[in-house]
């Protein structure tokens, strides 16, 4: 046989390019290769990128300048299957970073990302997908977008899904989308809350926390509380609080039970499977600040409700708030006064914390934290309105020094509280009077000059409670407490005004204060205020009286009659009738106006005159003698001097009198009256009755 000759190998094509293998050591050359053709070269490519992005936060930012994410966004449609995965995968990683997501946002690639959930894709494709929409998800505009792509319900389906990467990033996702209300209506249609609770059940923690906090946020929704009792819910989380070894997950479970709290068919399921004495005393004997805190918010928030402080009132939940206030955590003693404030709307409550409670409170008003004292003074006035037993508790436990010192506290609302407080002890006639030696009066002074409307109404509040006694008003007239108030007649809050109202009928029991309130203008403010059918109110047309009966000078000119109660007394004087609105000229100053035509002011004076009669006959030396013509009926009836030494009259002019001047000129005086008949008229002493 002839020898084998060796067959030559056959050139390649000369249109054929020679394989070439490439290493590059440079981000850019990379990215630049994710713009080839080939299929091969686009997966080693993004397998690189993916490895260098993992590396790092200045990795992530190189790419995005370099120009990776464009053509990335096209990949992740492409046909080929790694390469499509390699591009996901680098998404998920990408995502994490602010830039990128502003890009991509821009891109508007979000629809692309949510197709690669779809149920035929790799898991892995699910894994950095939904990485991707957990890490976009914490932008609002994202949230729209996943929303307005139809984004939920594949995530809600994944939540099923073998993989625990899977759950963690869907739930995550699922987590930051209920932060919209309209998240939270698409996963009640969804029927997202059973997967949701499966998730309860997973071995890895971050997975369980994230569906606690998910639930704590959606059972908000009473329709989703009602599922998730339905669910068996609350018998899942009753076993996570049961379960030592779950306590990092006790804060977040206590905070949906809280939510579930609310529904009185929840509570009552609670209450009859024994979790309701189970929780109270998980919240009583545990360690943790945290769980305590939520523990009381929990039942801060079911107590709103009058049949579940009903449930709380027989389990007894006074007990367990009580203990809570003496928690060593700020938090916890907010919390715990807040439930109190809650509880304080059952009666059995109230009574409970008149030995046990209040005491505790009162230590707690004289914290370091400003928080800790408005939460604790909120209690105390919840507590002592409409109870005087537990009004009288704070001031035998010394209660009323630290309330006066909240009253200059940077907090508006403690202000308010402790001015609550204040004035419901002062509503008891035995523990006013010691209140004034606390300083209470001075102490208002800053409170009723505040911007807040709440301030401003309890303090003025208190004011009219404090000021019955004649002490009180007297030491609110000289530190200047008259002013602020007054200024508070012309508020635009009802409450403020009438409160402000209630206060000036009350210190104008006396005719220092009724002067002095009248000086401010209170009159004219009350009188403004009374035409207003709006502004009006009970208190503004009682304080107009009050003012006007101590003022009898003046209400005779305004009005031009006296009532049968209204006693007239030494300095009572007769101007005459004046328009609403013109001041009432006081004697002092009318004495230094000079003569006039205008006719003479008549003036009650019962004692003895120091000065001789005029020898002549004319009044023109009396006239100038007092300025204006000022008629004394001392001077006329020294005859009855025996008659006249009670310093008070029943008054009337006579012929002068408001009442009878039918025509007068715009100044409201009678000016066509001869001084000789003025003089010999408004002398004369007649009954009250016009």
């Amino acid at each position: 046989m002839g020898k084998k000759v060796k067959k030559e190998a056959e050139p390649p094509p000369k249109d054929v390019f020679d394989p070439l293998t490439i290493e590059s050591k440079k981000a850019a050359t990379v990215v630049l290769m994710l713009n080839s053709p080939e299929e091969e070269v686009l997966a080693k490519a993004c397998e690189a990128i993916y490895r260098f992005a993992l590396k790092g936060e200045e990795n992530k930012a190189t790419l995005l300048e370099l120009g990776a994410v464009e053509p990335l966004t096209k990949l992740l449609t492409h046909e080929d299957k790694i390469v499509r995965r390699n591009a996901t995968m680098i998404f998920g990683i990408l995502a994490s970073n602010n830039d990128v997501k502003k890009l991509l946002r821009e891109l508007d690639v979000m629809n692309s990302v949510i197709a690669q959930l779809a149920p035929e894709e790799e898991v892995v494709i699910h894994e950095f997908a939904s990485l991707c929409l957990a890490n976009m998800s914490a932008e609002y505009t994202s949230k729209v977008q996943i929303l307005e792509h139809g984004g939920l319900e594949p995530l809600v389906r994944l939540l099923a899904s073998p993989d625990p990467d899977v759950k963690k990033n869907s739930v995550e996702c699922i987590y930051n989308l209920t932060q919209d209300f309209q998240c939270r209506a698409a996963l009640q249609e969804l029927n997202a809350i059973p997967p949701i609770l499966d998730l309860l059940k997973s071995e890895y923690p971050v997975i369980q926390l994230l569906a606690l906090k998910t639930l704590g946020i959606i059972t908000n929704d009473k329709e989703a509380r009602t599922t998730l009792r339905d669910n068996q819910g609350v018998d899942h989380l009753i076993k996570i609080l049961e379960t030592k070894e779950l306590n990092d997950l006790h804060i977040e479970a206590l905070s949906v039970i809280a939510n579930c709290l609310e529904d009185m068919d929840t509570l009552v399921l609670i209450q009859q499977t024994g979790g309701l004495k189970k929780l109270l005393s998980f919240a009583e004997n545990s360690t943790i600040p945290d769980i305590q805190k939520n523990a009381a918010k929990a039942i801060t928030k079911a107590a709103y409700d009058p049949e579940n402080r009903k449930l709380f009132h027989e389990q007894e939940v006074e007990k367990c708030l009580v203990a809570l206030l003496g928690s060593e955590n700020d938090g916890t003693k907010i919390a715990a006064s807040q439930a109190i404030s809650a509880m304080c709307e059952n009666t059995g409550s109230k009574e409970f914390f008149n030995n046990q409670g209040i005491p505790q409170l009162i230590v707690l008003l004289k914290s370091d934290s400003e928080e800790v004292r408005e939460a604790a003074s909120l209690a105390l006035a919840n507590l002592t309105t409409c109870h005087p037993a537990n009004a009288k508790a704070v001031a035998e436990a010394d209660g009323v020094d630290p309330l006066v010192n909240i009253l200059s506290s940077r907090r508006d609302g403690a202000v308010a509280n402790a001015a609550t407080v204040l004035a419901n002890v002062a509503m008891q006639e035995p523990l006013r009077a010691g209140l004034q030696s606390h300083g209470v009066t001075s102490a208002l002074l800053g409170p009723l000059r505040s911007a807040n409307t709440v301030v401003q109404s309890k303090a003025a509040l208190t004011v009219a409670a404090t000021a019955c006694d004649v002490e009180a008003r007297t030491e609110l007239r000289n530190s200047g407490g008259l002013e602020p108030l007054v200024e508070l007649l012309r508020s635009k809050n009802d409450e403020v005004r009438r409160h402000a109202s209630w206060a000036v009928m009350v210190c104008a029991n006396d005719e220092l204060t009724a002067v002095e309130l009248c000086k401010l203008g209170a009159l004219d403010i009350l009188e403004e205020v009374n035409l207003s059918v709006s502004r009006k109110n009970k208190f503004s047309e009682a304080a107009y009286n009050k003012l006007l009966n101590n003022n009898l000078s003046l209400k005779y000119s305004l009005t031009g009659y006296l009532s049968s109660s209204n006693i007239i007394s030494d300095g009572f004087y007769d101007y005459g009738r004046i328009n609403p609105g013109t001041k009432l000229l006081p004697l002092k100053d009318l004495c230094l106006q000079e003569p006039s035509d205008q006719r003479a002011v008549l003036l009650v004076n019962s004692k003895s005159s120091d000065v001789s009669p005029p020898p002549s006959t004319e009044d023109k030396s009396s006239d100038v003698g007092y300025g204006r013509s000022i008629s004394s009926s001392s001077s006329f009836r020294r005859a009855s001097k025996e008659k006249t030494k009670k310093n008070s009259y029943h008054f009337s002019t006579g012929f002068g009198s408001p009442t009878e001047e039918k025509s007068e000129p715009p100044s409201g005086r009678n000016t066509a009256l001869s001084k000789g008949t003025t003089k010999e008229r408004g002398s004369s002493l007649l009954p009250t009755e016009r």
